[in-house]
């Protein structure tokens, strides 16, 4: 099942998504997308509405250097333990919307990563029943200011800005096998990143359990798994799309703010 979060000619709705790539239809989602979601019975066209973040979280946890390959580009080893860090909330774009570059940054960095959605409330998950609390996958573009970053020591800023944070483009439930899916960013159509989840030093269950140790987490709470090695610029006036086996594909353009 795929749910999506919509804007059609009436306002702003969940919705399944329904139907083969290019006839796709939109289904109603009553209320919420959590537990068993209940359709209202309207529907539209895919293509007459407008795709936006799937979710608005509460908070999105993010894990650094989870790929052996992107922490030796970065200049260091991968640590043993997850590393853990926070993107705001007012991060969080659609697909189709602009990565806004800030004026004070000289380098902004894409990061295509797996994004795991949760589903319920819950705390101290063992990792055996991480799936139990998963309601399902997206895409995230991980947008850094990677010169903040060197300079600052810590990522809060480099990682904070508004528009740093694309999601989409929708919640995939029921993924048969998370930890070994394709993943590949493209930049103007060139590939710039290209691996496999199956190279995560620490897995989805893992890091479920390892954030829910250290916070309760809420539903629609999003965890970005990390990226693999070929994050590189933007500039304003490119494409960029972070492609996963199963999950679709997240597009957005770049622009100066």
């Amino acid at each position: 099942m795929r749910i999506a979060r919509i804007a059609h000619p009436e306002g702003v709705a969940f919705v399944t998504v329904e139907g083969d790539e290019g006839a796709e239809i939109a289904h109603e989602v009553a209320e919420h997308p959590f537990g068993n979601p209940t359709l209202t019975g309207r529907s539209w066209p895919l293509a007459d509405t407008r795709l936006l973040a799937p979710i608005l979280p509460s908070k999105i946890l993010c894990v650094g250097k989870n790929y052996a390959d992107h922490a030796a580009e970065m200049g260091g080893e991968a640590p043993a333990n997850p590393v853990i860090f926070m993107k705001p909330s007012t991060s969080v774009i659609g697909p189709g919307a602009a990565i806004r570059l800030p004026a004070d940054s000289s380098r902004v960095d894409y990061e295509g990563e797996l994004a795991v959605v949760i589903g319920m409330p819950c705390r101290d998950v063992p990792a055996a029943k991480a799936n139990d609390v998963i309601l399902g996958y997206t895409i995230a573009n991980d947008v850094t200011a990677r010169d903040q970053q060197h300079a600052d020591g810590q990522w809060t800023r480099a990682k904070g800005h508004d528009t740093f944070c694309p999601l989409g483009p929708w919640i995939t439930k029921g993924v048969p096998n998370p930890g070994d899916l394709a993943i590949r960013t493209a930049v103007d159509g060139e590939v710039k990143q290209d691996s496999r989840t199956s190279q995560l030093l620490h897995d989805v269950p893992k890091l479920v359990e390892w954030v829910s140790r250290v916070m309760t987490l809420l539903p629609g709470d999003v965890i970005l798994t990390g990226t693999p090695a070929g994050v590189g610029p933007l500039t304003a006036g490119q494409t960029v799309s972070v492609t996963i086996e199963g999950l679709g594909t997240l597009t957005n353009t770049v622009a100066n703010r």
